[in-house]
């Protein structure tokens, strides 16, 4: 099954990264405020360049001066399945899915579980995208992982535990 990952990326702002595996690649959105477990929660994703798949499980520092510098750990991460492509009458892989500007997946990870949206907005050339949690056995108004749940799922370290090593 294809892999997911979420990092989170301490560069110019604190954000998150949630990235999908497919055709050898990393397809890749920016999340400012992170993920959400509640599907009232629409959280802005910014469409970002394709990243090299053993980008999946980097946990480290990277360079000020370089693209992306700043402290990352793997928050989550897991498997997905493509929601689309499963779907009768669609049966979009996910390529077809970005192209058409809406990518449901069904993801497996250590802290998010269950069905997620991303949605284009504005015309197809746009990177400005919505990131939402569907209505499932996985939603929960409750829980806000963002907060509660900061540990690398990799090293169990903190950012901030990441960043005094270097």
């Amino acid at each position: 099954m294809p892999r997911f990952v979420i990092q989170k990326h301490d560069a110019t702002n604190l954000h998150y990264d949630f990235r999908l595996e497919t055709d050898g690649i990393l397809k890749s959105w920016t999340i400012p405020k992170g993920p959400t477990t509640h599907p009232s929660e629409k959280r802005l994703a910014i469409l970002t360049e394709d990243h090299p798949t053993d980008y999946i499980d980097f946990e480290g520092s990277i360079p000020k001066d370089q693209y992306g510098g700043g402290t990352v750990i793997v928050w989550d991460g897991g498997t997905y399945r493509n929601l689309r492509k499963e779907k009768e009458g669609d049966g979009l892989s996910l390529a077809e899915s970005f192209d058409d500007g809406k990518v449901e997946v069904w993801l497996e990870g250590k802290k998010l579980k269950g069905g997620y949206v991303l949605i284009r907005t504005g015309k197809k050339d746009s990177d400005q995208w919505l990131f939402i949690k569907m209505k499932d056995d996985e939603v929960d108004a409750r829980r806000n992982p963002i907060n509660t749940e900061s540990k690398s799922i990799l090293s169990g370290k903190t950012i901030e535990e990441i960043k005094k090593e270097v």
